[in-house]
C-alpha cells in the first residue's frame, strides 16, 4: 500500500494576484519535489456554477475550510495585504490550523519589528502608541505576538515549503 504525502494547504491572499495559477503552479511543483501533496485554496468552480454573493463566498469557504481539515500543515503567505498587517482571511486560517494543531510555518514576514513599521510615538509611560492613541506591541516580533507565537517563518515560500518538509517529517 502506498504511502500517504503529507497535504499542506497553502493560505494567503496570492489567490488575489493576476498571476495566481502560475504562482500556485510553481508552489505546487515545489512541495511535490519535497514529497508534499499541496492542497491550493480554490472556489471550486462555484463561480462557474452560476453562484455570486453571498452564495458564492460561503461555498468558498466550505471548500477552503474542506482543504484545511485534510490537510497536515498549512504554509502561510503573512506578507503585509493592504496595510502593515497580514491579509485578515489568511490569519483565521492560520487560527484554525493552530486550534487543529497543525504546524503553520509563515512567509513573507518584514525582517523588521512590527513596532518599527506601524507609525507611533512614545507617550509618557514610554508607551508605543499610534496615531488613534491605541497601545502597539513592542517585543521586538516582526508580526502580532499570537502569530509570532504560534508559527515556525521563514523568508519565502520556497523556504517555508522546506521547512514545512522537515517538520513533517
Amino acid at each position: 500500500m502506498p504511502i500517504a504525502r503529507p497535504r499542506v494547504y497553502l493560505a494567503g491572499p496570492d489567490v488575489f494576484r493576476p498571476d495566481a495559477v502560475q504562482h500556485f503552479a510553481a508552489l505546487v511543483r515545489a512541495c511535490n519535489a519535497l514529497g508534499m501533496e499541496a492542497l491550493v485554496p480554490s472556489d471550486d468552480g462555484a463561480a462557474a456554477a452560476g453562484l455570486n454573493g453571498l452564495a458564492l463566498a460561503r461555498a468558498i469557504y466550505n471548500v477552503n475550510m474542506g482543504l484545511l481539515s485534510e490537510a497536515d500543515g498549512v504554509i502561510a503567505n503573512v506578507a503585509p495585504f493592504r496595510g502593515a498587517e497580514p491579509d485578515s482571511g489568511t490569519v483565521f486560517e492560520v487560527g484554525v490550523a493552530v486550534a487543529l494543531g497543525l504546524p503553520v510555518v509563515a512567509y513573507g514576514v518584514p525582517p523588521s519589528s512590527y513596532a518599527s513599521r506601524v507609525q507611533s510615538v512614545r507617550d509618557t509611560q514610554g508607551v508605543l502608541r499610534d496615531a488613534s492613541g491605541a497601545a502597539i506591541e513592542d517585543f521586538g516580533l516582526s508580526m502580532n505576538l499570537m502569530l509570532s507565537c504560534s508559527t515556525h517563518t521563514a523568508p519565502t515560500a520556497t523556504e517555508a515549503i522546506k521547512v514545512m518538509a522537515t517538520l513533517l517529517r
